[in-house]
């Protein structure tokens, strides 16, 4: 006959589970602050594009919305005081920068070297913005997609 093994009474979590919460614990701290990240950097972009003039703004709101869309990932935040989007390491990949903010000719959607935009010896990082047809839109969407690929 077996002899049964007398209930040993818990003492609460081992070692191991205490770090497993405590791990869990950091990354939950981790995920709430990036969300306050995200909506807090949105709320800036969405400020300054409110505050620029008009065909700025339209031109702003556009670039948002294909960003946002084409690279979820990219958190917005501002960068000296323009739209701009940044990777995971907090570098931005691209920004909109407004005709009125330097009395240019034309608005501009710039990408920084941490775009993956690499096209042999050469390639642009900046493009002019004077309108956006839908042709625009799309090749805006690709190379924001191909800036974080």
């Amino acid at each position: 006959m077996a002899t049964k093994k007398a209930a040993q009474p818990s003492k609460g979590f081992t070692d191991q589970e205490r770090a497993a919460m405590k791990e869990r614990a950091k990354e939950l701290k981790a995920e709430a602050r990036a969300q306050q990240d995200r909506a807090e950097g949105e709320k800036a972009v969405l400020t300054k594009i409110a505050e620029m003039p008009e065909p700025d703004r339209t031109l702003a709101k556009r670039v948002h919305a294909i960003v946002a869309a084409s690279a979820p990932a990219l958190m917005p935040k501002t960068w000296y005081g323009m739209p701009a989007y940044a990777n995971a390491a907090g570098k931005v990949v691209c920004f909109f920068q407004s005709a009125a903010k330097f009395e240019a000719r034309y608005a501009t959607l710039g990408f920084n070297d941490t775009a993956k935009l690499d096209d042999g010896a050469m390639w642009p990082t900046a493009f002019a913005l004077k309108s956006l047809t839908a042709a625009e839109e799309a090749r805006i969407a690709a190379l924001v997609k191909k800036a974080v690929s």
